[in-house]
């Protein structure tokens, strides 16, 4: 779905939610005013009046004959009718257009308090299929974790994962201070981008010396550079899979 055809699929979705308490709101209006015609006898102009202002009902038998009472009987069960089906009408509008934005608003302040606090935990910068492993591995093993995801959609399945994390380039200082460096135990740069992974370990050992850095790169060439970037440990995917299935024979 391309982005310029989701506000179509938001506008056609609100229309569905309110169709029916609005549908309900024209109802009660039609039959409001087809009632006091009925009942009172009185022309279309004024039984919409009486439906905006039942108090002109009163004015109106002052000087005319008719079933009073059984006409402001009506009034009140239409007015009643009216109020409910507006009251409906205007909750289901505001959540439907405002009730994602508040659970998400709500999920943004849970995730910051709760990041705010923890601590001793590892940092997980990238949340592809490595990075992801890592963090299921982790929570598996009772660890803390805070996972710094750079694109929307990856950083929204973290936040679906019920996993804390900071959206942001975890190459940058405010960054990884959001993801409480100073209070973490490790950090494992699991970009699928060696550079990146090596730019973010020079920056992590500056700002937390004591953290344990793991950082994934693509080669062995990449291996030297990443240990003098402070890496504590180097994992090369390619090579840690094969090593895994050789030790099977």
């Amino acid at each position: 779905m391309t982005r310029s055809n989701v506000p179509i699929v938001a506008n056609r979705w609100l229309l569905r939610r309110v169709a029916r308490p609005v549908v309900t709101l024209v109802g009660v209006v039609v039959a409001g005013i087809a009632g006091f015609v009925a009942i009172g006898g009185v022309s279309l102009v004024d039984a919409a009046f009486w439906l905006l202002d039942p108090s002109s009902i009163e004015l109106y038998y002052q000087s005319a004959s008719g079933p009073v009472d059984r006409v402001k009987t009506f009034a009140i069960v239409v007015r009643v009718a009216l109020v409910s089906a507006l009251i409906w009408t205007g909750e289901t509008a505001l959540t439907a257009a405002f009730g994602g934005q508040i659970q998400e608003e709500l999920r943004r302040v849970k995730n910051q308090r709760e990041r705010a606090s923890v601590s001793e935990h590892t940092i997980i910068c990238g949340y592809g299929m490595f990075g992801r492993t890592v963090a299921e591995r982790s929570r598996e093993r009772g660890r803390a974790v805070v996972v710094i995801e750079h694109e929307p959609a990856q950083y929204e399945r973290v936040l679906d994962a019920d996993l804390l994390g900071v959206e942001g380039d975890a190459r940058r200082e405010g960054i990884l201070r959001d993801a409480g460096i100073e209070r973490a135990d490790t950090l494992v740069a699991a970009i699928d981008d060696s550079n990146v992974n090596i730019q973010i370990a020079l920056l992590a050992t500056q700002l937390a010396p004591d953290l344990t850095v793991v950082v994934r790169v693509g080669d062995e060439t990449y291996e030297s550079v990443a240990r003098h970037a402070g890496a504590d440990d180097v994992i090369i995917p390619e090579v840690a899979g094969g090593e895994r299935v050789s030790e099977r024979w």
